[in-house]
């Protein structure tokens, strides 16, 4: 591995998807002095997100990436939605052939988004500097714009943009002393639901036909269940990274009540069939006398599990220059010229802005946001080299980073929206009309099921065309 340098023009830390994608917008315009560190050792070897939509694939497609994705994943032309015993409601997403040339949502584990955006990232000929954990940033002594950041093991490298996109606990965001909290309550948490706390897990099924195993969500009175069958690319990823699974892998999430208590750090296969059986479609029950089937369905292998509290926040903002008066604990320059000036701080992926998983936008969302970012950044960098003080061309990164922030509201609101409709709580409506709040909502989602301009219209708001 190449040794780091002591200074850079762009400093991206964090190689997950967002930062990734922000070094190959660069590198397709032909840029390449920057710089991409991660605090660990490799890239994590679990599935975590699993849908890449429309917007984001055609995002992907300007930096040469999009067919390569999608070849590797599997391409879903609708998203089914009923109750434990029946379909109540399938988003249409072949509706989309008029807008998108990918009119479908794309199955395919984050793990291996990354390795192939990984992999393009390597045939440029660049490297990502491993393990690198940033320990804190401060002001350059001679150059105000520059930002030296400062790692755990004491190296330290200048740089005029530092791009943080290292997660939801951004040291990045937090050195540069901006806020983080959820839009609606300005806390760290959304109302409650069925879905306040979740499992996930990769799993394989046994006693079932795999060839109709679909993508499906189930509503419950007591919670939401998702099962999703993984591209059989995934069983070909892990097999050539020594964990040989034979079987059509499946996603599973569970909501589990709150006064059940905890969730267990690492959930047993029993705990996940006890999930499976209790919120589940019963064409997914182990008992052969509840199944449809008359078959046992089991879950006969656990390849990975997580856990998490549904919340969201986005950052104060996510363009700064971080003069003397931001560092935190630092005393205030008495010079205002100083103060206006600084190195430049970038936030984009989930170091921005988090949601609930509903809809699978929040890794969509980070994509994006590095992509266009590289696009605003060159725009930037061209313009400051022909201004009088690069803080001139500062429009650039204030309009970019004003949309980003819009984006992430709106989709911090539609993956609310539907956290609270899947993981509706079964309470009546009110003592005038004593008939349970998911009756009604399973009636109006048949309804609506039966219209298509309806199952269109989510498909639309899914694919994420309208704000990309």
């Amino acid at each position: 591995m190449t040794s780091m340098p002591s200074s850079t023009t762009v400093l991206i830390v964090g190689a997950g998807p967002a930062g990734l994608a922000a070094a190959l917008s660069l590198l397709h315009h032909g840029f390449r002095n920057f710089v991409v560190v991660d605090a660990v050792e490799q890239g994590e070897n679990t599935s975590r997100a699993l849908v890449i939509h429309a917007a984001t694939l055609e995002a992907l497609d300007t930096i040469d990436c999009g067919e390569e994705i999608a070849a590797k994943g599997t391409k879903a032309r609708s998203i089914n939605i009923g109750n434990r015993s029946s379909k109540l409601f399938s988003a249409n997403f072949s509706s989309l052939d008029k807008d998108t040339r990918h009119p479908y949502a794309l199955i395919i584990p984050q793990i291996l988004t990354e390795h192939i955006l990984g992999e393009k990232f390597k045939n440029y000929g660049v490297t990502v500097h491993r393990p690198c954990k940033v320990a804190s940033l401060k002001m350059n002594e001679n150059d105000s714009d520059l930002t030296d950041v400062i790692f755990e093991d004491g190296k330290t490298i200048a740089a005029k943009y530092v791009i943080g996109a290292d997660g939801a606990r951004s040291v990045v965001r937090q050195m540069a002393g901006i806020g983080f909290t959820d839009p609606k309550t300005g806390e760290k948490g959304d109302r409650v639901t069925n879905l306040a706390q979740m499992v996930v897990a990769d799993i394989v099924y046994e006693g079932r036909d795999n060839s109709d195993l679909e993508f499906l969500g189930t509503m419950s009175p007591e919670s939401f269940f998702l099962s999703i069958p993984m591209p059989n690319s995934f069983n070909d990823f892990l097999a050539k990274n020594g964990q040989e699974v034979k079987g059509q892998i499946c996603r599973m999430g569970a909501g589990v009540p709150l006064v059940e208590g905890e969730i267990p750090h690492s959930p047993s296969k029993e705990y996940l069939q006890n999930l499976a059986d209790r919120f589940g479609p019963i064409t997914l029950s182990s008992d052969a006398s509840v199944n449809p089937s008359s078959r046992s369905v089991r879950i006969k292998e656990v390849i990975w599990t997580t856990r998490y509290r549904t919340h969201s926040a986005i950052a104060d903002k996510v363009f700064t220059r971080l003069g003397t008066e931001e560092l935190q604990g630092a005393t205030v320059a008495a010079d205002d010229s100083i103060m206006k000036r600084g190195g430049i701080i970038l936030l984009i992926g989930d170091a921005a802005h988090i949601n609930s998983p509903a809809g699978g936008q929040g890794m969509n969302l980070g994509i994006r946001d590095g992509i266009f970012l590289g696009d605003a950044l060159i725009k930037h960098i061209n313009a400051a080299a022909s201004q009088p003080s690069s803080i001139d061309a500062d429009y650039i990164l204030h309009e970019f980073a004003e949309e980003r922030h819009g984006r992430a509201l709106e989709v911090i609101a539609f993956s609310g929206n539907l956290v609270s409709l899947f993981g509706m709580q079964d309470k009546k409506i009110s003592w005038l009309f004593p008939i349970s709040a998911t009756t009604v909502r399973d009636w109006v989602m048949w309804l609506s099921g039966k219209l298509g301009f309806m199952r269109a219209r989510v498909a639309w708001g899914m694919s994420a065309l309208r704000r990309r």
